[in-house]
């Protein structure tokens, strides 16, 4: 499976490109997990766009942030992976890219998540260590979790 990678600022996102990384995140996040809750924070203006087509299908995204803007230190956010792309180990795949693409751009630096608890596992196979007591963000138990580059 061959996935066509896009990294862009906001302002270089096409409409299209737009509307498929809004529709992704309202499916999964907000449908599929029955969150009520505003996706469009006014972060994704400040947000390097990471996205992963499979077949001309956006299949797999994230935002980054360098240091200071969510967290004091780069961070990751709005981890995805669209329905049909599942369970292939592109979350992994998705993961390591963006973590490589932020070290591109800001270096080896220290990245915070506020990961949903019941992916801790999966972050902590990627090197992710947890920094928080777990806390509520719209019902679903998350914590922050850190990766100190090696």
């Amino acid at each position: 499976m061959h996935i066509d990678w896009k990294i862009k600022q906001f302002n270089e996102l096409s409409a299209e490109e737009l509307y498929q990384v809004l529709r992704l995140r309202s499916e999964v996040f907000v449908v599929e997990q029955k969150c009520a809750y505003l996706d469009m924070d006014n972060a994704d203006q400040a947000a390097i766009h990471v996205m992963g087509w499979i077949d001309g299908r956006l299949a797999a995204y994230t935002r980054l942030f360098a240091p200071g803007v969510k967290f004091d230190m780069a961070a990751i956010g709005r981890v995805v992976t669209a329905p049909f792309a599942r369970n292939k180990g592109i979350g992994r795949i998705l993961m390591q890219f963006s973590i490589s693409t932020l070290e591109t751009h800001w270096g080896k630096i220290p990245v915070k998540i506020g990961a949903q608890l019941y992916l801790q596992r999966f972050y902590e196979s990627l090197g992710f260590v947890k920094s928080s007591e777990m806390y509520l963000e719209d019902d679903i138990p998350h914590i922050e979790m850190i990766r100190t580059p090696a």
